[in-house]
């Protein structure tokens, strides 16, 4: 087929994706994340949970609302005066007021306790948008490759209707056999069926698109993902700034305020009282002010166990982070490995290999339309070539996921 024809034969798929293409919706990459960070219903749950923190914060640390109290002082229950309210003069109606107050080493624990709460639930937040951010990336990016295949099958489409006219001209001539005939249909019948599969998982890949973007991961998507440039020696050193370890950051800082809290209680809170009391008309009335102090008479039993408790709770934080960090530093260091690995395999794919292949293709197929070679010789050079920009298509694949996973994971964070 001439390049003539072949463009008359593309033109009208390039119209029909043109029309279809107007009359639907576009998604690109960054539309994506932004769709999903708006729609996360975890991150709406944990942006909650702030505000909650952030609520409660207002009134840590200060004082217990007061108390108002009001009673009869030295009411005779018995001798000649009992059950006369104003028959004795030590006999008084009372009414007053109490204010109970922590004290102030308490009183800051807890404002640094619900302080860190809300530090608390702005990192976890900050690790959800990046975790849905991610995986986000990672679905578009699934979706994105495998109509990249889809593409390709339309090309092989073309290719096979190319070797159908070549298979014809050979036998119309006499240079080969009328069994020819056949192959070319066996071949669309294996595209085909290669095409079942790869709509299978397209539909797969859309519905994982769906869990974050909803409606729109039916879109079409559009433009191409970002060019994510990974640096080993930077990566490896905001390792410490991972998402989830600054999450444990924001947990110590809570533990620590509320081992804090703990420590306070060993000091005695205390507390005011007013009271005007009222006596019988011919007896004066009177106003009494009295202090109450908290005493820590068995600290070993009672502050004590929730100081070691809380100390406790702090060392397994600690552990909990350096097990963490451990894990992170490894996985970065394979994930880097692994980028590595498929930027150098996806080099000689694109530089080396398909080239050898396009050149195998070319000679086989002028071979054969001399009369010198063998159909299924052709047959099988494209058929690696196919391979080949499938493999292509499936580094390149991994080589964005590889790169956004690390993206998301530090750089992002870092900025």
């Amino acid at each position: 087929m001439s390049p003539h024809a072949r463009k008359k034969a593309i033109l009208p798929l390039l119209l029909a994706g043109a029309v279809g293409l107007a009359q639907a919706g576009t998604l690109s990459f960054t539309a994506a994340l932004e769709q999903a960070e708006r729609q996360s219903p975890k991150l709406a749950a944990i942006n909650a949970q702030i505000d909650a923190a952030r609520s409660a914060a207002i009134s840590a640390g200060a004082l217990p609302d007061p108390k108002i109290f009001a009673g009869i002082d030295s009411f005779p229950v018995s001798g000649p005066e009992a059950g006369r309210l104003q028959a004795d003069f030590m006999t008084m109606q009372k009414i007053g007021v109490m204010q109970d107050v922590p004290n102030a080493d308490k009183r800051r624990a807890r404002k640094a306790v619900a302080a860190a709460g809300v530090e608390v639930a702005e990192a976890r937040r900050r690790a959800e948008r990046l975790a849905v951010r991610r995986d986000t990336a990672m679905a578009w990016l699934e979706l994105y490759y495998l109509q990249r295949k889809e593409a390709l099958f339309a090309e092989l489409d073309l290719e096979n209707a190319i070797l159908t006219q070549t298979v014809k001209a050979q036998i119309a001539s006499g240079r080969a056999q009328a069994a020819d005939a056949v192959v070319p249909q066996q071949e669309a019948v294996e595209i085909a069926d290669r095409r079942d599969d790869l709509s299978s998982a397209q539909a797969q890949a859309r519905s994982r698109l769906r869990q974050f973007v909803g409606r729109a991961a039916d879109d079409l998507l559009t433009g191409d993902p970002p060019n994510l440039v990974i640096d080993a020696q930077h990566l490896r050193g905001i390792l410490h700034r991972h998402p989830e370890l600054l999450v444990f950051a924001a947990e110590t800082h809570k533990a620590e305020a509320e081992l804090g809290e703990a420590r306070s209680t060993k000091k005695p809170d205390w507390g005011i009282e007013l009271a005007y009391q009222r006596r019988a008309p011919q007896f004066g009335n009177m106003v009494s002010i009295q202090f109450t102090f908290d005493l820590p008479v068995s600290p070993s039993t009672r502050q004590e166990p929730l100081i070691v408790a809380k100390q406790r709770e702090l060392d397994r934080i600690d552990a909990e982070r350096e097990n963490m960090l451990r894990e992170h530093a490894s996985e970065l260091e394979s994930d880097l490995a692994e980028y590595v690995a498929l930027s150098r395999q996806l080099e000689r794919a694109r530089q080396v290999t398909l080239p050898l292949l396009e050149q195998k293709v070319m000679l086989q197929t002028a071979s054969y339309q001399g009369g010198k070679g063998d159909l299924a010789v052709v047959l099988m050079a494209r058929r690696e070539r196919i391979e080949q920009r499938l493999r292509i298509i499936d580094l390149e694949n991994s080589l964005a996921r590889v790169a956004a996973r690390l993206y998301f994971a530090y750089e992002e964070n870092a900025q």
